[in-house]
């Protein structure tokens, strides 16, 4: 007796057949998906920035105020494992000539840096921007390690407060529980990756 579905294969050849093949799918559809993640976060290779304009902003940790600012900008940053100096030096560079204020001699928009307004600059590390749903789960494994971040994390600080000035440039506590308290003036948001160029720049000088 044969199968309607297939005439070529009898119905035991046919069932046979189908649970020796159910192992190997599932098994190709796992290294499928694992293969989709894998390239997902090979393509990812950029230090992140998310940027607010605001009235203030403040970042307080076991209820004391640890740093705040008037106007200025509010800027996340997460840092990818692979993260570099050059990506550290396009950030710095990028979010302190963002024209996202009014000119107020002109009156022109988006016409002026933090830096043109003298307004401050409040830095704060967050490792959640690299994080990834596993199903419902977050995942943060291409962040890079916290003892590798923080002297990274640092480094960043102190560049942006060398380009622009110390005492306009403030951060929040590394590694701590905080709360981020702003006015978003606007309100204004922008998403800033260094470029994947650098990745290669750097890879071929230390080739080279």
């Amino acid at each position: 007796m044969y199968c309607l579905a297939s005439s070529a294969f009898p119905c035991s050849h046919t069932t046979l057949l189908r649970n020796k093949l159910s192992p190997l799918l599932l098994r190709c559809n796992r290294s499928h998906q694992s293969l989709r993640l894998c390239r997902q976060n090979f393509q990812i290779r950029a230090m992140r920035a998310v940027i607010q304009r605001v009235s203030s902003s403040s970042v307080t940790v076991d209820g004391r105020i640890v740093s705040e600012i008037g106007p200025g900008l509010l800027v996340l940053i997460g840092i990818h494992e692979s993260d570099t100096d050059a990506d550290a030096d396009y950030i710095c560079r990028k979010v302190l000539n963002m024209r996202l204020f009014t000119n107020e001699t002109t009156g022109r928009g988006w016409d002026q840096n933090v830096m043109q307004k003298g307004y401050r600059v409040l830095l704060v590390s967050q490792f959640t921007l690299y994080g990834f749903l596993k199903g419902n789960k977050p995942d943060f494994h291409v962040a890079m390690p916290p003892e590798k971040a923080k002297p990274f994390y640092a480094s960043l600080v102190e560049r942006f407060q060398k380009a622009y000035k110390p005492d306009a440039v403030k951060d929040g506590v590394f590694g701590a529980m905080m709360k981020v308290n702003l006015e978003n003036d606007g309100p204004v948001t922008m998403q800033l990756e260094s470029p994947q160029s650098s990745k290669n720049e750097t890879k071929a000088s230390t080739e080279s």
